[in-house]
């Protein structure tokens, strides 16, 4: 009897063994698949979830692609986090040496794949479609298109990148929207006037002063006679203004026609409409950047004068 319960204790014994390996198998397996990554090293690419696509034909693409090793982990894993909804279509930077819930975390999140892109100060409606290699759609866009550091889709549209450059244009000018009203101007003569700056100038302290020369022309009916609206027309990228130019017949031409140009002539930086908004008043009328860089400034047209002569040679 003892021989037979020994015999009976050991198959019980050696059954649970078995079957408590076995479990460890799996969750090794399972652990293995869902946490080690396929490679250890591997460079990143470009991975598309569609419209439309659910949890097993995205797990299917990642195993087609190398980038997991077996569609089942990945399934396994969503579906245990219940996140199967939650995956977002998009372009992803992946590689097969992310694992799994690191590959599943960027899809769930629909953290896509950018490229960053600096849009300087001053740059125009054309520069910055020519950087982006798009067209940008809408009217009266030149001016409200903040130039600053954005992360965009890879695959960005026209259409999104205004709408994104927009809003920053919005959100940087938030907080001096009650002062812009105070001021007496309009938000469209203040970013005019930014532009204007932008162009012609290049510290803080320069674009003050000029900010309050060129108000103050406005104020008594003098032509502004800024050089950057005629390079604005002709697209010249020059310093130096040929007479004929001064001649064109164009709104823009603030040397023919009176008071600001009809819109910005650049997408101005905050620096500038700042200095736009809050002038600063001097006994100058007139400035002067040398070829060098430097303004000058001078109280009459004589004294200007002179200065161009001695430094526009």
């Amino acid at each position: 009897m003892a021989k037979i319960c020994k015999r009976f204790f050991v198959k019980i014994l050696t059954g649970f063994f078995c079957f408590s390996f076995l479990i460890f198998l799996l969750t090794f397996i399972f652990w293995w698949g869902i946490f080690v990554p396929k490679d250890q090293i591997a460079r990143e690419k470009i991975f598309s979830v569609e419209k439309g696509q659910g949890l097993l034909e995205i797990s299917q693409n990642l195993e087609k692609e190398g980038l997991i090793r077996d569609k089942i982990f990945f399934i396994l894993y969503v579906l245990l986090k219940g996140k199967e909804k939650n995956l977002q279509a998009g372009k992803y930077y992946l590689s097969s040496s992310m694992n799994i819930p690191q590959i599943a975390q960027k899809i769930i999140s629909g953290d896509i794949a950018k490229i960053k892109v600096t849009i300087p100060e001053g740059f125009t409606k054309r520069e910055i479609e020519e950087k982006l290699g798009i067209k940008l759609p809408g009217e009266n866009l030149e001016g409200y298109l903040f130039p600053d550091t954005y992360y965009f889709p890879i695959d960005l549209n026209g259409e999104e990148v205004v709408k994104v450059m927009r809003e920053n244009f919005e959100k940087k000018i938030a907080p001096y929207k009650e002062e812009i009203e105070k001021s007496g101007k309009t938000l469209h003569e203040i970013v005019i006037m930014a532009s204007l700056l932008e162009k012609e100038v290049k510290t803080k302290e320069e674009k003050e002063l000029v900010a309050g020369i060129l108000w103050k022309r406005l104020k008594v009916g003098m032509p502004l006679q800024v050089d950057a609206t005629i390079t604005y027309i002709t697209g010249k990228k020059t310093t130096k203004i040929p007479l004929e130019d001064l001649q064109i017949d164009s709104p823009y031409n603030t040397y023919k026609y009176k008071g600001l140009p009809p819109g910005p002539i650049c997408n101005p930086g905050l620096e500038s409409i700042l200095a736009a908004l809050y002038p600063k008043e001097s006994e100058y009328w007139y400035y002067l950047s040398t070829p060098e860089g430097k303004t000058l400034f001078f109280k009459t047209l004589e004294e200007h004068n002179l200065a161009k002569a001695k430094y526009l040679k």
